[in-house]
Formats: C-alpha cells, sequence, structure tokens
C-alpha cells in the first residue's frame, strides 16, 4: 500500500511539474502584456511587472488593424472547421462503410498527402491558386485545405469501429444512407467530431505561409498570424504591446481547449485504442 501511494505521489508530482513547464510561458507572455516595453527585456529576469499597464491592452482592443485581422480569421476559422467537418466527416462515412469499385485506389489517392511534406507543394499550390484568379479572397484562405488527409483518416478509423448491426437495423426500418449518417453516426461521434474540428481550427488559425503567399499586405483579409510576426516591423520595439496582442491572440484557442477538454480526451483515448 505505501508503495502505491509513493508511486501515486510522484505521478501527481510529475504532472503538476508538467503542466507548470507548459503555463508558465503562457502566463509569463500574459504577464508581459501589462509591463512596459523596457521591463520586458529586463534583466535580471522579472516575473511580475513592477508597475502595471492595462493600456497595452486596451490599446490593442482599439487597434483597429490587429482587431480586423482578429475577426477575419475568427470568420475564416469558422467557416473552415465547418466545412473540413462536413466533407472529411462525409468522406470518412463513404471509404467506411460503402462499397464501390476502385475503393482502394480512390482511398490511398486520398491520404498519399499525409506522406507529403506541406512545403514541398506550397509554390505549385500558389500557381493554382493564381491562374484561378483566387489570391486576395478568403476563399483562397479556406478552399485548399477543406479536404484533409490526417483528418479524413481520424474519422474514418472511429466510422469503422461503428457496430454494422445498429446500420443494418437501420437500413431494415427503411432509413437511407444519408440518414443513416446524420442520426446515426453524427450524435453518436461528438468525440472524434471535436477533436477533429480543433485539428482544424488550429490549423486555420495558426497559419502563416499560406497567408502571406496569397494575401497582400494591406489587405483587410490580413490574418492574425503575419501580423503579429510583423509587429515590429511595422510599429518599432512596441514589446509590451507585441504580448498583449499575443496573449489576445492565444485566448480564443484556450478557452476552447477547456471548453472541450472532456471530448479532446475521449479523442485521444479513441484513436490510443485504434
Amino acid at each position: 500500500m505505501r508503495r502505491s501511494h509513493r508511486t501515486l505521489i510522484v505521478k501527481w508530482v510529475l504532472l503538476v511539474l508538467i503542466g507548470v513547464s507548459m503555463l508558465l510561458p503562457l502566463a509569463w507572455m500574459a504577464l508581459c502584456g501589462f509591463k512596459p516595453d523596457l521591463e520586458v527585456l529586463k534583466t535580471p529576469f522579472q516575473f511580475l511587472p513592477q508597475v502595471w499597464h492595462p493600456e497595452n491592452y486596451t490599446g490593442m482592443l482599439h487597434d483597429s488593424e490587429y482587431m480586423t485581422a482578429v475577426g477575419m480569421t475568427f470568420l475564416g476559422t469558422l467557416i473552415f472547421t465547418a466545412l473540413s467537418l462536413t466533407v472529411n466527416s462525409m468522406s470518412a462515412y463513404v471509404f467506411a462503410r460503402l462499397e464501390f469499385r476502385l475503393k482502394r485506389f480512390f482511398w490511398v489517392f486520398c491520404i498519399l498527402p499525409m506522406f507529403v511534406p506541406g512545403m514541398s507543394i506550397m509554390i505549385t499550390s500558389f500557381v493554382v491558386v493564381s491562374k484561378l484568379h483566387m489570391l486576395n479572397t478568403l476563399a483562397v484562405l479556406i478552399i485548399p485545405g477543406v479536404a484533409g488527409a490526417t483528418q479524413m483518416f481520424f474519422m474514418r478509423q472511429f466510422f469503422l469501429a461503428m457496430p454494422m448491426a445498429v446500420e443494418d437495423a437501420a437500413r431494415l426500418d427503411g432509413c437511407s444512407r444519408w440518414k443513416i449518417f446524420y442520426r446515426i453516426f453524427i450524435p453518436n461521434s461528438a468525440a472524434v467530431f471535436v477533436v477533429v474540428g480543433m485539428m482544424s481550427y488550429m490549423a486555420y488559425w495558426n497559419a502563416y505561409v499560406w497567408p502571406i503567399l496569397t494575401i497582400t499586405g494591406g489587405s483587410r483579409l490580413q490574418q492574425i498570424m503575419p501580423v503579429l510576426a510583423n509587429f515590429l516591423d511595422s510599429r518599432g520595439p512596441e514589446y509590451g504591446q507585441l504580448m498583449a496582442a499575443s496573449t489576445m491572440a492565444a485566448l480564443p484557442t484556450v478557452i476552447l481547449l477547456l471548453i472541450f477538454q472532456r471530448y479532446i480526451v475521449a479523442g485521444v483515448r479513441i484513436s490510443g485504442i485504434k
């Protein structure tokens, strides 16, 4: 019994240390948003600000360029995540449950991008969207990445584990494939939908290279990550405001993780079992 207690204590101590090490940089960034510019880089290191300066945060809230970038990124994220869940879940259901000619070939074709680095096709993708006259549009930020091989593969593996008996009973009752999908599969797939939704959200929200290639500077479609990357170049050494802006940009992700953490943990368990 004593040994089990010691093991439990060691596990909890390790979990606390890991949690602190992960949250410490985020907390430091948030606190630096309350510091003047020179104090952010001050040595020796000082965790808490000597004098609190909330005007860094209030200033960013009234900054039209920054707030426009946040708003446009959030709008694009909502559309991208909704389309990604729709397209990838329907494709995953087709490959998991339907039988058709050349199914294996098309499945290999769909998951092949998982093994191709995104940067290696960045230039060819840019040429394609340029020829289609999609540059400087919201569509160029959304459409190219909607169908994701990783998301499709993850959802297909989950759908394969759904009991066939339930689907067969629904078909005997006269349900079409479409009704089976949205009345049986979707309601019983909350965890996998949340995990895939978060994957899509993070992919769009943290995108940096693709928005720089496809959206010109000064456009109202500027995304948040390029704006933050060019913050010091365009505004000078405003380190306090940069930390405040970065904290505010990270806040939606933190809130979503806190809201959906139960489903995310369940999704990780499912992926581990598979």
